[in-house]
């Protein structure tokens, strides 16, 4: 039995074990768990997670420890664990902008650490999630840490240097899209259409649209022009989108959401 440990038991924290606990690995694994805000610790019985009274506990009870709470939270975490953690531990952290060499800087030399950048789709099963990982970390544990997140969705493997960057394609990207969608259905209310049937009507367009994009074997350009005829509508509505300056907005979007990353890092 292999015990996985999480340090935050909220929504991203519950989603991967929901994905543990759903997964073909589900057998092999005890899941542990703290989370300053006891309550959401119940939730977890339907798991059979050991629910811990502190972080500590969780880090002499696991050989793998997801630190599964936000960057801001992190210097005190890891100045209560710090003595706990031993070199055989493997530290996934799911904090955004975070280097494996800070978390090694406040625990141990050569920690082992997977940096993992996931979404919150992963409550559905459907999350996309990128990992890299320290040049100490064996194959093995590697791909037990890989083989959770497959098990909620999908997952790349990434450069270290890259974990940044990364951040706005996979992870914010799902509030980016909702900003888009809400735009949708708005619009739709304000000529008289059902905002619940809009809503679902564009969510279907959504997933449909995102299964073109991995199934067809099209490029994304070709998409666009299979739905485009010349002088018809999708084009008058793409013009006004390119006029409107959708590509550089989403451009720097991205910039502004990876400049957070590097100053989060520091």
């Amino acid at each position: 039995m292999i015990n996985v440990g999480f340090i935050g038991a909220g929504n991203m924290g519950y989603a991967i074990m929901k994905g543990i606990a759903e997964s073909s690995v589900s057998n092999e694994i005890k899941l542990y768990a703290f989370d300053v805000y006891a309550p959401v610790l119940d939730r977890l019985d339907e798991f059979g997670a050991v629910k811990c009274t502190d972080a500590v506990s969780v880090v002499n009870n696991c050989k793998y420890v997801f630190l599964a709470i936000k960057p801001q939270q992190l210097d005190e975490v890891l100045d209560n664990i710090s003595a706990a953690v031993s070199k055989d531990t493997v530290i996934v952290s799911i904090c955004a902008g975070i280097t494996d060499e800070y978390i090694a800087s406040k625990t141990v030399d050569d920690a082992k650490v997977v940096l993992v950048m996931p979404n919150t789709p992963l409550l559905l099963g459907e999350g996309a999630t990128a990992l890299s990982r320290s040049d100490n970390v064996s194959d093995e544990e590697f791909e037990l840490v890989c083989s959770i997140f497959g098990s909620c969705g999908e997952y790349a493997v990434i450069s270290k240097d890259k974990m940044k960057e990364i951040i706005a394609i996979n992870g914010s990207s799902p509030a980016f899209i909702y900003l888009y969608a809400q735009a949708f259905v708005d619009y739709a209310k304000s000529v008289g259409i059902d905002g619940e049937v809009a809503k679902s009507l564009f969510a279907k367009s959504l997933i449909g649209s995102a299964k073109m994009i991995t199934d067809s074997g099209k490029s994304i350009d070709e998409l666009i022009e299979m739905v485009s005829s010349k002088g018809g509508t999708t084009i008058a509505g793409l013009e006004k989108l390119r006029e409107g300056g959708l590509p550089e907005a989403v451009n720097e979007c991205c910039k502004a959401c990876t400049k957070r990353a590097y100053e989060l890092s520091k």
